[in-house]
């Protein structure tokens, strides 16, 4: 390239005077620099996603520890309004979303307690978070009641599961209740590692011996594949990494598998983490590597922001939101029957 062509775009110097909204000020972002000019940009691939004629089925992966952090609205803002299509999730996600909508709550703490104190008291930490280990335990026993009174022996998914617990629920906040409600499906592929596994577990002590209800993670996974095989082509959106992060990608390369149809990855890649990748782990792994996979398209749109969670997924929503790019967005319609995914179709309006 040609001097003058690397020095033709002059980094934006943000303009606080005129920025009054989050819309604004993310725009901003998009013409700055270092993890702002990141931060912008992936807002402006999301909206892309948003707006695509091929409408991607838009998958949202979710780790960390977001409810405690104080994002649950965000997250049941993002169903609501149409911003995402099916969900995969750690298993503390959905437990946290259900504790809650049983009026219990989170609360302010400090990272620097005396965490042996806290531990005669019965109180968890989650960084500078406090939660009650009383009402965690009786929401685990709450869970194992519910799934041996309400829920009938069989194999279920991770869907399945958590649609069930939905139901048991009435909050208008709760996450569950949400995507429920708008039909977007929620996993979680390592269900076990959570409170939602501790109540299965007790569940499961009781009922040993007899015909019960069993976790199936690899009914998870063809559930998955039959999203990534039916669907027109698909974008993901990657809070953190871990399994949710891994799952997803990998289904993609599990669908060319299965159903012999050449996918080569998500059309749309965005992904909020603090992980670095040359430490090799997954959480840090760039969306650049993924595509040597074939997880992600190698012309894919993508783009990485390290920022915490916490603070860049507001902005991003925040948006979105403002913007109203999801207005008319048409919602998905996944058609489930005899425990299969018959179709996917297109749904109203948001």
């Amino acid at each position: 390239m040609k001097r003058e062509d690397l020095l033709k775009t002059p980094v934006n110097q943000i303009d606080l005077e005129k920025v009054k909204t989050i819309e604004e000020l993310m725009a901003a972002f998009q013409g700055s620099s270092i993890q702002s000019r990141n931060l912008g940009v992936c807002a402006r691939v999301y909206e892309r996603m948003l707006t695509d004629e091929k409408r991607p089925t838009i998958i949202l992966g979710l780790s960390g520890a977001l409810i405690a952090g104080g994002l649950r609205k965000v997250l049941r803002d993002m169903v609501k309004y149409g911003l995402v299509d099916v969900i995969a999730s750690t298993g503390a996600i959905p437990y946290q979303d259900f504790y809650q909508a049983r009026g219990y709550q989170h609360y302010m703490g400090t990272p620097d307690a005396d965490d042996a104190v806290l531990h005669e008291l019965k109180i968890d930490r989650i960084y500078d978070t406090y939660v009650d280990e009383k009402k965690f335990e009786e929401t685990d026993r709450h869970i194992a009641r519910l799934v041996e009174d309400k829920l009938k022996p069989g194999l279920y998914s991770s869907r399945q599961i958590l649609d069930f617990l939905a139901d048991q629920i009435d909050d208008d906040n709760s996450i569950m209740v949400t995507a429920r409600k708008y039909n977007v499906p929620i996993f979680s592929p390592a269900l076990n590692d959570s409170s939602i596994g501790i109540g299965l577990a007790e569940y499961y002590s009781k009922t040993k011996g007899r015909e019960r209800v069993t976790l199936d993670c690899i009914k998870d996974n063809h559930e998955m594949l039959k999203i990534i095989a039916l669907s027109r082509s698909t974008g993901a959106f990657y809070i953190g990494g871990g399994t949710p992060k891994n799952w997803v990608n990998d289904a993609v390369v599990m669908a060319n598998y299965t159903y012999d149809r050449n996918i080569d990855g998500h059309a749309y890649a965005i992904q909020i983490t603090t992980d670095a990748p040359h430490w090799g782990g997954l959480s840090g792994s760039t969306l650049e590597e993924a595509q040597s996979w074939g997880k992600v398209h190698t012309e894919a749109t993508h783009r990485t922001v390290n920022v915490e969670a916490t603070v860049a997924l507001p902005m991003i929503v925040g948006y979105l939101l403002q913007k109203g790019v999801w207005k008319g967005r048409k919602r998905l319609k996944f058609n489930w029957e005899d425990d299969d995914l018959a179709g996917i179709e297109m749904g109203a309006a948001v």
